[in-house]
């Protein structure tokens, strides 16, 4: 068994609890990767305010916009922010609520089974290529160690809760980040 399966922890990951999950139902395999955005506040990037948010200290005095999403309990297993830092808040092991009500290809409650994990960004603004790397680098990782994810299972939370969510956006290029996945699954058979 991996150390990733075992511990549930992304190496080199710097580790910001959220108090914002619970566990996954009974036998539920973990079998999906949800790509995500969040920018906090909308459109501004590299303050402290979405480790705030998912740890529950946001302070809603602060912005606007904050007094919005007041008294919300929401989490992610891991955020890629711009520059490539990878922080998780949650074990890959447990239940993370990034979700919500969601579907994907007839299983519902996506939350049971899936990875959620956050790019710093919005919907119409391009992503880093660091950010396009890491989310590579942690996608291979995570289908090394569950192998029911595979790259046809790595979708948007606009595609999971069309209608509600619009996530990760026009601005994220799949083809990109599915041929940077390919690439390392390359590599790893020439090991």
């Amino acid at each position: 068994m991996s150390t990733l399966r075992a511990t549930g922890r992304l190496p080199g990951a710097r580790w910001a609890p959220s108090p914002n999950f619970g566990p996954r139902p009974e036998g539920a395999p973990i079998s999906l990767l949800v790509v995500h955005n969040i920018s906090l506040p909308p459109g501004q990037f590299g303050g402290p305010e979405i480790e705030d948010f998912f740890c529950n200290r946001l302070d809603h005095r602060a912005h606007p916009y904050f007094r919005e999403i007041e008294g919300m309990q929401v989490s992610a297993h891991a955020l890629i922010r711009r520059d490539g830092e990878l922080v998780q808040f949650v074990s890959l092991l447990d239940r993370a609520w990034h979700a919500g009500r969601s579907s994907f290809r007839g299983e519902q409650e996506c939350n049971d089974f899936s990875i959620g994990i956050e790019l710093e960004g919005t919907d119409d603004l391009a992503y880093t290529e660091a950010q396009y790397r890491r989310l590579a680098d942690t996608g291979e990782l995570i289908m090394t160690a569950w192998p029911a994810i595979t790259p046809e299972r790595m979708t948007g939370h606009c595609d999971i809760a069309p209608g509600r969510k619009t996530d990760p956006g026009p601005a994220f290029d799949w083809s990109h980040f599915r041929g940077l996945l390919a690439d390392r699954r390359t590599e790893g058979e020439c090991d």
